[in-house]
This record gives C-alpha cells, sequence and structure tokens, in this order.
C-alpha cells in the first residue's frame, strides 16, 4: 500500500485535532459538565448546582470547552444554557462511560 504525502498530512491533520478534542475533555471538571450536558441543554446555575462549585470555576471550564467548539451557548434573558455542540462528544462520553463507570 502506498501513502502518499497528501494522505500523510491529512492523517497528521486528523491526528493533531483529535490530541486538541481530548486534551480539552481530559479535565475531571470539563468532562463532568460534559457528562451534565450529555443529558441535555443546562443553564450554568443549573450545572454550578450539579457540580457543587462555584460560578467562577463552571465559567471558566465552560469557557474552555467554548472555545474548542465543544459546547455551545444560548442566552435567553440574563439566563446563559449551554449545549453540545455536536454528536462526536455524546459518542466519545459514552465510550469513557462504558470504560470506566458501566461496570463501577
Amino acid at each position: 500500500m502506498d501513502i502518499t504525502q497528501q494522505s500523510l498530512d491529512e492523517f497528521h491533520r486528523h491526528a493533531c485535532n483529535a490530541a486538541e478534542f481530548l486534551k480539552a475533555i481530559s479535565h475531571e471538571g470539563r468532562l463532568m459538565i460534559l457528562c451534565h450536558l450529555a443529558t441535555g441543554e443546562k443553564s450554568v446555575s443549573e450545572l454550578e448546582a450539579l457540580l457543587s462549585a462555584r460560578q467562577a470555576a463552571v465559567s471558566q471550564q465552560l469557557s474552555r470547552l467554548r472555545q474548542e467548539g465543544i459546547v455551545t451557548p444560548r442566552r435567553e434573558g440574563k439566563t446563559i444554557y449551554y449545549r453540545l455542540t455536536d454528536e462526536r462528544t455524546r459518542r466519545m462520553l459514552s465510550v469513557v462511560y462504558d470504560l470506566f463507570c458501566h461496570s463501577a
């Protein structure tokens, strides 16, 4: 099988994208936020209560997830809601759940 430079470049680009995604979700706080968002859209205050965390800490983690394009905000009045941006994150969380939580 001949591998062209173009296919190597494409493979490298995909590997970089995957690594950035994995880095973004590899923080305990961000992973917990994503687990809660996998069940549906949540407001920042709902996430604070679910995580028993301060607003500043939750907002910091949401900011990183937003920068990476993993979550999307929606404003309704003074309340900001977050949801998962696409199905990739939900699929990854399902794998993580199966590997680390399901049998626990």
